[in-house]
């Protein structure tokens, strides 16, 4: 996916997915290895409430190749449990 499309897919009807996905798009998303890139890219696909809901810590995703890229974003937003 090019870049300008995957600002668009990582800007969502939430502020708050926002404050979240579009920092770690600029500042992240270039250094992941190219499996953790499509797992990014598949996690956009997922609905906004589960996506603020993972992001924020309230749940995890059951498939085990969200909850990966699940938890990078985590680890590298500042977001505390």
């Amino acid at each position: 996916m090019d870049r300008n499309r995957l600002f668009w897919a990582s800007r969502r009807g939430m502020l708050e997915l926002d404050l979240v996905l579009l920092p770690f798009l600029d500042n992240v998303y270039d250094t992941l290895a190219p499996a953790d890139q499509r797992r990014y890219i598949q996690l956009l696909e997922e609905q906004d409430q589960d996506l603020f809901a993972w992001c924020l810590r309230r749940e995890d995703p059951t498939d085990p190749e969200l909850l990966r890229i699940v938890q990078i974003i985590r680890d590298n937003t500042g977001l505390q449990e």
